[in-house]
């Protein structure tokens, strides 16, 4: 959580990710796919970026290397239309920005359903589970699997609880720490 807060800002005053694409804040949605278990399977994979594509709204999607291997395998770069953005993967302080200021996230990832959380994003999650399932209970997460119609109707209608999630902390857990081997 510290490192997250701590990068964000830095990433808010550093990067130029949101003028380089030409993005405006609460704009667009911002994806990532990755895992095996979406990128391996020509009907998962077909599924989801279907969805991108037919949901209306701006997707940004850096494209993990292997996501694009399997999208080239099975011709899914074709589908891309003017709503998805694909972009070579970006850096951390760059993926911090467009998480913070994406109007959501869809991700197949981890650590991102985390950030999102921590950063006040939804997030929809294309799995069937997640290893974060206070993200899930604390109402910021939604997890949606890889059916077209499921990722379709959660990008229209899902939205997260309306103040920031503290599931995580505060962000100064690492000034506590210092202050107890302080004063030992």
């Amino acid at each position: 959580m510290d490192a997250v807060l701590y990068n964000s800002k830095i990433a808010e005053e550093k990067s130029t990710i949101l003028e380089d694409l030409k993005l405006e804040v609460g704009q667009y949605l911002l994806a990532t796919i990755h895992r095996a278990s979406n990128t391996d399977s020509r009907q998962n994979l077909t599924s989801i970026i279907n969805a991108f594509v037919d949901c209306g709204d701006k997707i940004v999607f850096p494209v993990h290397p292997r996501t694009a291997k399997y999208m080239e395998q099975y011709g899914l770069w074709e589908k891309a239309n003017a709503n998805l953005v694909l972009t070579p993967p970006v850096g951390y302080l760059d993926m911090l920005k467009l998480t913070a200021n994406a109007k959501k996230v869809l991700t197949d990832s981890g650590g991102l359903q985390k950030e999102a959380c921590m950063l006040g994003v939804p997030c929809i999650t294309l799995r069937e589970n997640t290893e974060w399932v206070e993200t899930v209970e604390g109402g910021w997460n939604v997890l949606v699997g890889t059916e077209y119609g499921k990722i379709l109707e959660k990008i229209a209608d899902f939205k997260s609880n309306s103040t920031k999630a503290d599931i995580f902390g505060d962000g100064n857990a690492s000034g506590r720490i210092c202050e107890i081997l302080y004063m030992q």
